[in-house]
């Protein structure tokens, strides 16, 4: 387990020593403040408006964050030829698989508390409350809808060549199942016949992670906490699914020819 969190930790320190985080942090820092400064014809209600931008702005961010992070892991290794001298140490593939995973992940937490901390501030001077229940939901229900794209994004880059292919598709899986996810059910019972029976069986495979992002909702309506034996079981579910493309990244990964 040491070995896992010596990986994880110098996974870390790539993540803070790259300046993707920076530009997307400030990035979203300013077009939150010119948003806040704007009173959308006198609206006593703009810290809606406000809220659900900067929301937007974070998950935009986040998967910008974890997906490229993720994407050049073991690709990287390989082509810096440390893949080698890491596997001699001896490492197992599934410890250095793991260790990638948790350092992304870990990585991405800490870059969510920042984000959150700024929204919160930001909601606060506006609204002149904190409602640390409601961001301590949605943050981990967020970090945990990034646990399965971060173990997706793994098991793309085994079997992608390149990063930037691994970027792009998992950026257009990822974006699809956000966006339509949770209409395919409809749209198969409309289509029937073959197709109708696919779109099914995607319905019910897929990982539903438009139901972490529409947690958001919760926050900018100032809605009820989610009962919390609802919040373990999204938890639950994403643990599942972090845990099954993990595995298959693990089982491509033990098969792929180091030296290709």
């Amino acid at each position: 387990m040491n070995t896992v969190w010596a990986i994880a930790f110098v996974v870390i320190l790539e993540l803070i020593r790259k300046k993707d985080f920076y530009v997307l942090f400030v990035l979203t820092a300013l077009i939150t403040l010119v948003m806040g400064t704007v009173n959308f014809f006198n609206d006593d209600n703009i810290v809606r408006y406000l809220k659900e931008i900067c929301l937007l702005l974070i998950w935009i961010s986040s998967l910008v964050i974890s997906i490229s992070t993720a994407a050049r892991q073991v690709p990287a290794e390989k082509e810096n030829r440390t893949i080698f001298p890491l596997l001699a140490k001896p490492v197992t593939r599934a410890q250095l698989l793991l260790g990638k995973f948790l350092g992304c992940w870990l990585a991405c937490g800490l870059a969510l508390v920042l984000f959150y901390v700024f929204f919160g501030a930001v909601a606060a001077s506006r609204e002149h409350a904190w409602p640390v229940a409601h961001y301590f939901q949605a943050l981990v229900l967020h970090w945990a809808a990034l646990a399965v794209i971060i173990a997706l994004t793994l098991a793309g880059s085994i079997v992608l060549a390149a990063p930037s292919s691994t970027v792009t598709i998992t950026f257009v899986v990822v974006a699809g199942i956000l966006y339509l996810g949770g209409h395919l059910d409809k749209v198969a019972l409309r289509t029937g016949g073959v197709a109708g029976v696919a779109l099914h069986v995607i319905y019910f495979v897929i990982p539903h992670l438009e139901l972490f992002a529409n947690v958001r909702d919760l926050i900018i309506h100032n809605w009820p906490l989610v009962p919390w034996l609802v919040w373990f079981g999204a938890l639950l579910y994403a643990a599942v699914y972090a845990a099954i493309f993990l595995l298959i990244a693990w089982l491509l990964f033990r098969r792929k020819a180091l030296n290709i």
